[in-house]
C-alpha cells in the first residue's frame, strides 16, 4: 500500500512539473482568428464539400454540350455477313464477290474500322431541371461555407474569452493563497503566544489547502483552453496560452439587431428547398419526350489506321419513355416528399432562430443586471475584508469570521469574472445570431 502511494505521489509531481515547464505563449484574439481562417479544419472540409458540389454541377454540362467519341476497331472474321459487310464498307467488293460459293464459305478478312460519332442533346427538359438543382446546391455550399466562417469567429470569440477567464481564476487564486498563507504564517505566530487555540490554526490550514486545490482547477481550466485554442488554430504544440488582452466589459450596439433570411445558414436552407422544389419539377418534366441529334464519320481499310474508304451517317431521335412500370410515378411522389419536407424544415429552423435570438437577448439582460450586482457585492467584500483583516491583526477579530471574509471575497472575484464574461458571451451570441 506504501509503495503504491508513493507510486502515484511520484506520477503527480511528474505531471505538476510537466505542466509547470510548458511554454507560454502570449497570444491575441486577432492572431486566433487569422490562424483559424487559414488552417482550420472545418472551413478546409468545408470548401472540400463546395468543390464536391460544383464538380457535381459541371456534370450537368452534358444537357447541352456534345458528346464525341473516337474508336478504332480491328477484326478478322470468316462469318459470311460480316465479311461481305466489310468488304463493301472497304469499297473493295467486285463481280466475283457475288459467288455463291464465296458468299457462304468467305475467305478470312481483315477489317479496321476508324469511327468519329458526335450526339447533341437538343430537348431535354428534365436535364435543365436537374442542372439547375445542381447550381442550388453549389449556392447552398457555398452559403454554408459562409456560415462556418461565422460560427469559428463565434467560437473564437468564446474560446478567447474562456481563456481570460481562467487566467483571471489562476491570478485572484494566487492572491488569495497567498493572503491565506500570511494569515497561517500569523496563526502559528499567534498560537505559538498562545492567543489562538489549536482548531483555529487547522481551519486556517485547511483554507489554504482549499485555495491550493482550487488553484490546481483554475490551471488545468487554462490548460484545457489552451488546448481547444490549438485545436481551432489546427497547431500540434502542446503550449499554454496567455491572453494578450485582459478581460474586461465590452458593448456593442445591438438595439435594432434581429433574425434576418439574410443570415448565411437560413438562406441556404430556403435555397436548399428550392433546390428539392427544382428536382420535383425535373421528375414531373421527364414524362415529355427527349429530342437528340447524332452523327458518325467512318473510316474502313483491310490495312492498320489506313482509310482508303470512309461514309457518314447523321440525324435526329425524338424519344419518349412512356411507361416504366411504376419507377418514374414513384420518382415524382418521392421528391415531392422531400419538397415539402423541405419547406417544412425551413419554417422549423426559422423557428428555433427566432426562440433561441429570444433566449440570447434574455441571458444579456440578466448579465447587465447581475454585472451591477456582482460589482456592489465585490466593493463590499473588498471592504468588510480589509476591516476583518486589520481587527484580526490586533487580535479583535475570531479566525472564522476573517476565514469567511477572504473566502468570499475570492469568491466575489470570481462571480464578478464570470458574470463579465456572460455578458460579453451573451453579446457575441447575438450578433452571430443577427450577423447576416
Amino acid at each position: 500500500m506504501k509503495h503504491n502511494n508513493y507510486i502515484i505521489t511520484v506520477m503527480l509531481l511528474l505531471f505538476v512539473f510537466s505542466m509547470e515547464a510548458q511554454d507560454t505563449v502570449l497570444i491575441s484574439k486577432e492572431e486566433v482568428l487569422t490562424k483559424v481562417s487559414e488552417e482550420n479544419r472545418s472551413i478546409k472540409i468545408s470548401e472540400q464539400e463546395y468543390i464536391e458540389a460544383r464538380s457535381d454541377y459541371r456534370q450537368t454540362n452534358a444537357v447541352f454540350l456534345p458528346n464525341i467519341t473516337v474508336s478504332h476497331t480491328a477484326i478478322s472474321t470468316t462469318n459470311p455477313l460480316m465479311a461481305f459487310g466489310s468488304k463493301l464498307n472497304q469499297e473493295i467488293l467486285t463481280q466475283a464477290d457475288f459467288n455463291p460459293a464465296l458468299l457462304n464459305d468467305p475467305n478470312q478478312i481483315q477489317n479496321f474500322a476508324t469511327r468519329f460519332e458526335i450526339q447533341q442533346p437538343l430537348i431535354n427538359v428534365d436535364g435543365m431541371y436537374q442542372r439547375k438543382a445542381a447550381k442550388n446546391k453549389m449556392n447552398v455550399m457555398t452559403l454554408q461555407t459562409e456560415r462556418t466562417s461565422d460560427y469559428l469567429v463565434f467560437e473564437v470569440d468564446k474560446a478567447y474569452m474562456q481563456l481570460q477567464l481562467a487566467h483571471k481564476a489562476v491570478d485572484v487564486l494566487e492572491k488569495a493563497l497567498e493572503a491565506a498563507e500570511a494569515n497561517k504564517k500569523l496563526a502559528d505566530n499567534s498560537f505559538k503566544q498562545g492567543y489562538l487555540q489549536r482548531a483555529d490554526v487547522l481551519s486556517v490550514e485547511v483554507r489554504v489547502t482549499e485555495v491550493k486545490n482550487q488553484l490546481q482547477t483554475a490551471k488545468s481550466t487554462v490548460q484545457n483552453t489552451s488546448n481547444y485554442i490549438s485545436f481551432l488554430m489546427n497547431e500540434k504544440e502542446n503550449v499554454v496560452y496567455r491572453p494578450s488582452d485582459i478581460l474586461e466589459i465590452t458593448v456593442l450596439r445591438l438595439d435594432d439587431k434581429k433574425i434576418s433570411e439574410n443570415r448565411a445558414d437560413i438562406k441556404a436552407m430556403q435555397l436548399a428547398t428550392d433546390a428539392y422544389q427544382t428536382m420535383h419539377k425535373a421528375d414531373k418534366m421527364a414524362f415529355l419526350p427527349r429530342l437528340n441529334a447524332f452523327g458518325s464519320y467512318e473510316l474502313y481499310d483491310d490495312q492498320i489506321f489506313q482509310a482508303d474508304a470512309n461514309g457518314y451517317v447523321f440525324g435526329a431521335q425524338l424519344s419518349w419513355d412512356l411507361f416504366q412500370g411504376s419507377k418514374r410515378f414513384g420518382k415524382a411522389q418521392k421528391s415531392k416528399a422531400e419538397f415539402e419536407k423541405s419547406k417544412l424544415q425551413y419554417e422549423q429552423y426559422v423557428s428555433q432562430s427566432q426562440l433561441e435570438f429570444n433566449k440570447a437577448k434574455r441571458m444579456l439582460l440578466d448579465a447587465e443586471n447581475k454585472l451591477k450586482l456582482t460589482a456592489l457585492a465585490l466593493e463590499q467584500s473588498k471592504e468588510s475584508l480589509r476591516i476583518r483583516t486589520n481587527r484580526f491583526e490586533e487580535g479583535l477579530e475570531k479566525t472564522s469570521d476573517l476565514l469567511m471574509a477572504e473566502t468570499q471575497y475570492a469568491q466575489k472575484q470570481l462571480e464578478y469574472y464570470q458574470t463579465i464574461f456572460e455578458y460579453n458571451y451573451a453579446q457575441a451570441y447575438l450578433q452571430f445570431l443577427t450577423k447576416e
